[in-house]
């Protein structure tokens, strides 16, 4: 049984940049990548901003070399690319060489285009391949078909907003477990005129850049992304001599079922999470140094965050921001995106900025850390939640 589960490698292709890199070299330079929408039509185009990715669906097919017949989802192609940086990273050479799973999550799946589609079904057979494309699970299938995965656990994660936190803790536990010896971990999720609409709908949208835990917010960005983290035991750490990036060292899920998208006004199910990531890894709440917070700018989340942060903390918290004002909310992908944030923060000792804020929030006296901060990280939380009241917290450290 592996004591500790270390991440050998990342890959990510957001708003942001398309690879780690660029996403980095953003998040300390104040680049966010919000936007209007640009590729799908929508009669919200005007009314909201989102963070979209530049690459076109084409360009990215071309990258991964896929023939005109392919019925890849946009969602799939952006995670087979940050799954593939990922692996190239973790410099595994022969993925079936140890025990190997792959953990995906998603919320969109193929919807980017069945909906285009939807109309073109009974008349036009080409359109009919994105049908078998849609559900959650094939864009994890196809993920593993582009790594080459070919008999180990190959799973779909989806519990909207903490999907990919979800991932990345089931697989720290099934390395801990003993039952696999490499896990490739989470989440990818496209813009859709079905999320546009839905969100819409929840009235939770803002029509100008998100500010999270500003006392004037008005609502989130919607973003798209992928991300993916390679998790692996410390008989593989030592058997291959791997550097390793940061450890998994503490994740806890828990659910206030407070209401279907809302969360709890007291922070009930993020509290409940923070405090079993603690329990895991042994660290008292003056261990963390740093939270990447769920911040997703709307009323409810960060008040609800916030609350909690101040029931685990105290009124002397460690600074924190959301990198939400960056990429926008990424849906499923977002647990694994600022995951592979919190481990550049420990990496290169910095606390990025919470990109818009300019009023206190009155229900409370924390205030995120507004510049970038140059500081020694041993401890990094970063918080998920999601719908239902699905809330997940993850400790990484050195």
């Amino acid at each position: 049984m592996s004591k500790r589960v270390a991440i050998t490698g990342m890959g990510v292709i957001s708003a942001i940049g398309n690879n780690v890199e660029e996403n980095y070299n953003a998040l300390i330079s104040g680049k966010k990548g919000i936007s209007k929408i640009s590729k799908i039509k929508t009669i919200h185009e005007n009314d909201i901003k989102v963070g979209e990715i530049e690459l076109t669906n084409e360009a990215l097919e071309q990258h991964l070399n896929l023939t005109a017949d392919n019925n890849y989802s946009r969602t799939a192609l952006l995670g087979a690319i940050a799954a593939k940086e990922a692996i190239s990273q973790a410099k595994i050479s022969n993925i079936n060489a140890y025990k190997t799973g792959l953990i995906s999550s998603t919320s969109v799946g193929g919807m980017d285009m069945t909906e285009k589609y939807y109309y073109d079904y009974l008349t036009n057979a080409d359109s009919q391949k994105y049908i078998e494309s849609h559900h959650a699970g094939d864009s994890t299938q196809k993920i593993a078909e582009q790594l080459g995965i070919e008999e180990s656990l190959v799973t779909t994660i989806s519990t909207a907003c903490s999907s990919a936190a979800n991932a990345i803790m089931l697989g720290a536990r099934l390395i801990k477990s003993g039952q696999l010896d490499t896990v490739i971990v989470g989440g990818a999720d496209c813009l859709s005129k079905f999320t546009i609409n839905g969100f819409k709908t929840l009235m939770i949208l803002s029509d100008t850049y998100n500010t999270p835990f500003d006392e004037n917010r008005k609502g989130l960005n919607l973003g798209e992304a992928a991300a993916f983290l390679v998790l692996e035991s410390e008989a593989v750490i030592k058997a291959e001599n791997k550097d390793v990036l940061a450890y998994v060292s503490g994740y806890g899920n828990a659910n206030d079922a407070y209401h279907q998208t809302a969360s709890s006004e007291n922070g009930d199910g993020a509290t409940l999470a923070m405090e079993k990531a603690l329990k895991i890894s042994g660290l008292k709440p003056q261990d963390i140094d740093y939270i990447n917070a769920h911040g997703t700018a709307t009323s409810n989340n960060d008040l609800s965050e916030g609350r909690a942060i101040v029931r685990v903390f105290g009124e002397d918290a460690p600074e924190f921001s959301s990198t939400k004002a960056f990429t926008g909310h990424t849906l499923a992908a977002a647990g694994a995106i600022e995951a592979v944030y919190a481990v550049l923060a420990l990496q290169n000792n910095v606390i990025y900025p919470n990109l818009n804020f300019k009023t206190q929030m009155k229900e409370f006296s924390l205030t995120p850390q507004t510049t970038l901060k140059s500081k020694e990280l041993n401890t990094v939380m970063s918080n998920s939640f999601g719908f239902g009241g699905n809330c997940s917290t993850l400790i990484l450290s050195k």
